[in-house]
């Protein structure tokens, strides 16, 4: 059976991981007979954010704790990630992607990735392997991958990222995925665009069918 690593950043839309899209997308790897294993990193998360009011709340939280809560404590810490162990890589989208990931968020300019990430990452980048980036997480692709071709919905700002690290964007619906062969990687836009759960799981799907595809 093939297996892919998820990296979360934490739990929640507005400072972590997008849960939907999280649980979209362990639903959509059991469904297609393909084993998994969560990790995120074991830092503090940037900031907290109220998910009733949108404003920060002062408190401390653990990207690698946090993460824990969606996946029922199967989340191991990021710096274990060992790419040889898996097929592909899988990362679902949130602010947390944009916070605690990287500093995407925060700069207008050149992004800054946390190194655990960039390292796994790039590890199934230089051993061929497929990866699926959802949601904001494209955005990072440029950096990554430099030439790929991706997709983040259809936000020209958040587009500027990607083409301004050397990838290429193009515009999808949130139904549709981008497929880059010569990279293996495979991107959709999930809540960049989706009005509700059906909506992004959509996308997800497609996505989950295509890494299948390439394992």
């Amino acid at each position: 059976m093939s297996k892919l690593a998820v990296i979360l950043s934490g739990c929640g839309v507005y400072d972590g991981a997008e849960i939907n899209e999280v649980v979209c997308s362990l639903l959509a790897l059991e469904e297609n007979g393909i084993a998994y294993q969560c990790f995120a990193p074991d830092i503090d998360q940037h900031h907290v954010i109220n998910h009733l009011t949108g404003e920060e709340t002062g408190e401390t939280r653990n990207v690698l704790q946090e993460s824990a809560r969606i996946v029922r404590g199967n989340c191991q810490p990021l710096s274990e990630l060992n790419a040889q162990d898996f097929d592909g890589l899988l990362v679902p989208g949130g602010f947390g992607v944009a916070k605690n990931l990287s500093d995407l968020a925060f700069k207008s300019g050149d992004v800054t990735i946390n190194d655990q990430f960039l390292n796994a990452c790039n590890a199934f980048k230089e051993a061929a392997k497929p990866a699926g980036y959802m949601c904001i997480a494209p955005a990072l692709l440029g950096k990554i991958y430099g030439d790929v071709n991706c997709t983040i919905g259809n936000d020209p700002d958040t587009a500027g990222v990607i083409e301004s690290h050397g990838g290429s964007h193009t515009n999808a619906a949130v139904d549709e995925i981008v497929v880059d062969q010569a990279h293996k990687v495979v991107s959709t836009p999930c809540y960049m665009l989706a009005e509700n759960i059906s909506q992004a799981k959509s996308g997800i799907d497609k996505l989950v069918v295509a890494l299948k595809g390439m394992l």
